[in-house]
């Protein structure tokens, strides 16, 4: 996914300001697409000139004024092609993983620190995602675009569920090698 079509879907939820666009980022596509405010404020531009989307007119006076933009069809096209292509999934870079790997060869020092201090990250964020699930997703009778954000949601609770368990038993394993270091039994011991 790229910034672009993270915006253009975002227009096409609703048309916005640049600054009313970069709040909805930080309360719901944040999740799962990040970009800081000046990446959106710049792609805005990039995607006005490339004749995706317009500010619409306003009665303000130019200076100083928030420009809203709506897609256009040719931005509309843009992403519905974009939804049909093919795309790989991507590669896991996380360097939680390269922590843990380097621990291996050099010693596990401050590495159970790191890995509580994960474990309480994502379970605040499963906290947060059960919060809009409840807010959100609870009456019956979802629409269709409500159901696919909720589908998205899903992911999230479910990603960040997997995290807090394989976390805990991070944890716990680490806990294992640590006491049995300690006993005299070396790194590595039980292999």
């Amino acid at each position: 996914m790229s910034l672009p079509h993270a915006i253009l879907t975002a227009l096409l939820e609703k048309p916005s300001s640049g600054l009313e666009l970069t709040r909805r980022f930080d309360k719901s596509i944040g999740y799962f697409w990040s970009a800081t405010h000046q990446q959106i404020y710049r792609e805005l531009g990039r995607l006005e000139q490339a004749g995706l989307i317009r500010a619409l007119p306003s009665d303000q006076p130019a200076r100083g004024q928030k420009r809203e933009y709506e897609v256009l069809a040719a931005g509309r096209e843009e992403l519905t092609a974009w939804v049909g292509t093919p795309q790989e999934p991507r590669a896991l870079r996380d360097p939680l993983f390269l922590r843990i790997r380097a621990a291996a060869v050099v010693g596990t020092a401050g590495l159970r620190v790191e890995l509580l201090r994960h474990l309480e990250l994502h379970r605040r964020q499963l906290a947060e995602y059960g919060e809009i699930e409840k807010r959100d997703f609870a009456a019956p009778g979802l629409g269709a675009a409500q159901r696919m954000q909720y589908l998205v949601l899903k992911a999230g609770i479910g990603l960040e569920s997997h995290w807090v368990a394989w976390l805990r038993e991070a944890i716990a394993e680490l806990a294992e090698i640590d006491a049995a270091a300690a006993r005299g039994a070396g790194p590595g011991a039980g292999r």
